[in-house]
């Protein structure tokens, strides 16, 4: 066993007396019988102080251990509502009866799973679930986890079945990473609505409890690496189907059928022919409403599974047709050759019937009244009697029931399930039905109580019995603890050669009517050696009766064989397989393609098929690693916070928590291979403060001998450094053993030696931080100076190039220029007239300032206009010609330069635009006499300045650009 396997709360500051060590063996001693006075008066002394009884979250800190203390402590706990209570490695769950606020809420989920040490917390459920949640992560190797649900009928194993699956839901969502979590909501959604379907399909009220479990299930949650659930799958045990036309008195059909007549709109019971009022024969106790009377959720859950209306449709129908069928009676015929007569009333249920399940109503009657029989390879039609057309009639029902349940637990398990490619791991949660003992018990109770026998000789094995014998293989000095082993009765049950089960199959596959006494005194002669069987001579009914080890009961013979054989005549599966209603025809056509007709011995009986399936539980039970949970009913009425002493002693003992309470005590719940704790452990010797060469440990090394002196090594030093002045290193000695092959340790010295272990890695992680970080640190200081040359290289290797552009540039435009100014001399001189067509004329004399600077002046008017220079810039586009009569002086001077003519008039002046508003600069032909003709010609130049400063005078240009006149 691995220490996963074996991982359990123990509780921290637990009393570990009776126990002293020598180094590391560990002897235990047993009290001794003469001390029974001493006894009793340690039990009175403890119970004293009765005020801090509900101080004990783990009854391994009761001293002594035995039933009446262990009782007073839970009552204690139950008055002031604390429900839950560790025992070793098993939780004790009380059923309270009532809704508790605030215990099961997302807060506290959340609160139990990021705990460091969720044990430090107070007893709960979360915590079993966190502790499995955890160990499949595990300490050297992922483990499959099984939560192991048990206690009698109505102890809450439902409702804490319910819980755990909530918490894996919760904590594989919010451990998701972000691009996962639309699937992980949408998986644990179908997973979550998967329970209302099946606890309305196969749950029922019964006299112990209003939700009772009519069926087992193991529920496998599935997870990948990550621990993220990606997926689930449900495995169903047994469901009594015999409920569906037969209810014990005061008990109440599946939840189903009421859930459909309370919750139905007017048009779904006029499709179902349901009219308001009408009573079924299968439906008692209508006026009794319980909680999970709730069709909306039902349906909500089917939707949200992938069940569409249609399908919804179809499923109801049939349901609404098994109901209509419960109310069809028979009555004798008054000629025995005839079949059975029909009421009206009847055939008026019977055609509904028909016509819900979608099959001709005169072969179903046929079908119900008549059998047929085979005489080779002629069939003979017999009429049956009106209890074997009663008999037909559930056997039909229970059918149609059955395959129904099945079709719908493979649905849900298409929906929900994940391939297995991307699951590794899973945690089951096991809800099976609670020890059962009614007035009347019959081959439905044998089979359930069979199934919790095998739960708890699966605890016993587990627990009990092979953890004290590996301490003694181990070499453990150590006194076996009693327990109750419920071996012999389950050889009763189930054993070879002979058992119940091997003598009914017998019966059952023998062609001939079952004989109750007959059975009976089979049973007596073969099984008489058996002292788990008896038989009570005086009863007129016949019987037997078996002890389990949760109490004595007895079962009736009669009609069990008949329960066993489970026949189906074909005829009704052939009516099934030509349903219009496309759902039954399928589940009956899949069935026949599934399970062929198969005669004689080969039948496979109901006790077989459960036998197998459970034997198939066992096996992956015993692959997983087991949390048990022991829920406790603390009164037989379901009455809220009402405390049963009787009630709850028997179910202590009967489960064994005092035994299993004496051995977590005593005992080391964490056991690992001497190589697994040197892997995972080596590493504390290695970087502590007393490492040397001595302490470097080989994890390859295959010796046991050598294996042992290194983790005594190891263990030496982890102790060392844990003692202290206020410690006793004797004392501490006492958490660990070595055993042969096997490290024992307690849950205190586990604790010590994970701190240590997460000390040193926090240690090395730091370390490694630091060299990363200073690598980091230099690596960036280097790219610095490097990213720093290179930018100066660029930049001097830019600035370069960039003046080398410049210059080449500044030349090209110096020579182009001098070229363009060359050109427009010679533009100039061609444009002007010849020096003969001047001729002077007598023209005012001109201010010297106004002579200088250049002026211009028309011929009507006498006084000169100044001309403001500009410089050239670039020629623009050539304009239409325009003709202004004028009087120039000093012309060469105003080649270059732009013209604005301010000219009084009578009104106050006039204004002349020039063309260079809009077409750009107009070169000047000169007249020195006369009219001056300006021509508007496009320039050679490419470019001009449009808008030169209007406040700079340049002169010396050879074009004159006419800016405006006033």
């Amino acid at each position: 066993m691995s220490s996963a396997d074996s991982r359990r709360n123990i509780g921290a500051g637990r009393s570990y007396g009776g126990r002293t060590a020598k180094g590391f063996v560990q002897k235990v001693h047993s009290p001794l019988p003469s001390l029974n006075d001493s006894l009793e008066g340690e039990i009175r002394a403890f119970l004293t102080d009765e005020d801090l009884l509900h101080t004990y979250d783990d009854l391994t800190k009761v001293n002594p251990v035995t039933p009446t203390t262990v009782l007073k402590c839970l009552q204690a706990r139950y008055s002031v509502k604390v429900f839950y209570t560790h025992a070793g490695c098993t939780l004790v769950a009380l059923n309270p009866f009532q809704p508790i606020p605030d215990l099961y809420t997302l807060d506290v989920m959340k609160e139990y799973h990021s705990a460091v040490q969720p044990q430090d917390f107070k007893p709960h459920i979360f915590i079993v679930a966190e502790e499995a949640y955890r160990n499949v992560q595990g300490q050297l190797e992922p483990v499959n986890q099984s939560l192991v649900v048990s206690g009698e009928s109505g102890a809450g194993k439902t409702w804490t079945s319910r819980c755990l699956m909530k918490y894996y839901a919760t904590v594989a969502a919010s451990s998701s990473v972000v691009k996962s979590q639309d699937t992980v909501e949408r998986i644990e959604r179908r997973v979550l609505d998967s329970n209302p379907i099946m606890e309305a399909f196969g749950n029922a009220c019964t006299l112990r409890n209003n939700n009772s479990s009519r069926f087992g299930k193991y529920i496998q949650l599935q997870l990948d690496r990550c621990q993220l659930l990606v997926g689930a799958s449900v495995q169903t045990y047994l469901l009594e189907k015999t409920r569906v036309a037969c209810q014990p008195a005061n008990e109440r059909n599946f939840h189903i059928f009421y859930q459909m007549l309370k919750g139905a709109t007017d048009e779904q019971r006029k499709e179902w022919k349901m009219p308001p009022g009408q009573r079924f024969v299968w439906l008692p106790n209508t006026e009794k409403t319980v909680d999970e009377d709730c069709f909306h959720e039902t349906v909500e859950a089917m939707v949200h599974l992938g069940i569409h209306s249609e399908r919804q449709r179809q499923l109801f129908r049939i349901l609404a047709g098994i109901l209509q069928l419960g109310n069809v009676n028979f009555s004798s015929p008054t000629d025995e050759s005839q079949p059975c007569n029909l009421d009206e009333q009847s055939k008026d249920f019977l055609q509904r019937a028909a016509e819900l399940l979608c099959v001709p109503a005169e072969e179903l009657q046929m079908s119900l009244r008549v059998r047929m029989l085979k005489a080779g390879k002629q069939s003979v039609l017999k009429p049956c009697s009106q209890a074997e057309c009663s008999m037909r009639r559930d056997c039909l029902a229970k059918a149609i029931y059955a395959q129904l349940f099945e079709w719908l637990v493979t649905f849900i398990n298409n929906s929900i399930c994940a391939d297995k490619s991307t699951w590794c791991n899973f945690i089951g949660v096991l809800d099976v039905y609670g020890f059962e003992c009614f007035h009347i018990n019959n081959l439905e109770q044998l089979c359930i109580n069979y199934a919790n026998e095998k739960l708890q000789q699966h605890f016993v094995a587990h627990y009990l019995r092979a953890q004290q014998e590996e301490y003694v293989s181990e070499g453990l000095q150590w006194s076996f603890v009693k327990y109750q082993d419920n071996q012999s009765c389950l050889d009763l049950i189930e054993g070879s050669p002979v058992s119940v089960f091997s003598i009914l199959n017998e019966e059952s596959r023998l062609n001939r009517a079952s004989d109750a006494k007959t059975f009976r005194v089979r049973l007596q002669k073969e099984l008489c050696g058996n002292a788990n069987i008896s038989w009570d001579k005086f009863s007129k009914e016949p019987h037997f009766a078996v002890a389990h080890y949760a109490g004595k009961v007895n079962y009736r013979i009669e009609g069990m064989v008949e329960k066993n054989k489970d026949p189906v005549p074909p005829e009704f599966t052939n009516l099934l397989q030509k349903s219009d209603n496309l759902l039954l025809h399928q589940i009956f056509t899949d069935k026949e393609t599934k399970n062929p007709t198969t005669k004689g011995l080969s039948k496979v009986t109901v006790v077989s098929k459960f036998k197998n399936s459970l034997e198939s539980l066992m096996r992956i039970l015993h692959t997983t690693t087991p949390h048990y949970t022991r829920c406790i009913k603390p009164n037989p009425d379901c009455k809220p916070l009402t405390f049963k002493k009787e009630e709850v002693i028997v179910q202590l003992e009967a489960c064994g928590i005092v035994e299993t309470i004496h051995i977590s005590a005593a005992g080391f719940p964490i056991r690992i291979p001497f190589q697994s704790f040197i892997q995972r452990y080596g590493l504390i010797a290695k970087y502590s403060d007393f490492k040397s060469g001595r302490h470097c440990f080989d994890v390859e090394v295959d010796s046991i001998d050598v294996l042992r002196r290194a983790v005594e090594k190891l263990l030496g030093v982890v102790l060392r450094k844990a003692c202290e002045p206020s410690h006793d290193l004797e004392s501490e000695n006492s958490w660990v053993h070595c055993g042969r092959t096997k490290v024992f340790l307690t849950q205190l010295m586990l604790d010590l030696l994970e701190d240590q272990r997460k000390k040193i890695l926090s240690q090395c992680a730091f370390s490694i931080q630091c060299c990363w970080l200073r690598y980091q640190r230099c690596r960036r200081h280097a790219r610095q100076q490097s990213a720093t040359l290179i930018q100066a290289a660029v930049r001097s290797w830019l600035v370069r190039r960039q003046v080398q552009r410049w210059n080449r540039a500044a030349a090209v435009i110096q020579n182009t220029w001098r070229k363009w100014k060359a050109l427009l001399k010679s533009l100039a001189e061609v444009e002007l007239d010849d020096a003969e067509d001047l001729v002077e004329e007598d023209v005012p004399a001109l201010n010297p300032v106004i002579r200088a600077r250049g002026s211009v002046q028309l011929s009507t008017i006498q006084e000169p206009v100044t001309v403001r220079g500009w410089p050239m810039g670039l020629a623009l586009a050539s304009a239409p010609s325009i003709t202004v009569s004028l009087t120039a002086t000093g012309f060469q001077k105003m080649m270059s330069v732009m013209a604005s003519l301010n000219l009084p008039s009578r009104r106050g002046g006039y204004k002349v635009e020039t063309n260079q508003y809009t077409q750009g600069l107009a070169s000047i032909r000169a007249q020195p006499k006369g009219s001056v003709k300006l021509h508007c010609q496009r320039s050679p130049l490419l470019y001009a300045d449009r808008n030169p400063d209007m406040k700079t005078d340049v002169t010396g240009f050879n074009e004159i650009l006419l800016e405006k006149t006033l």
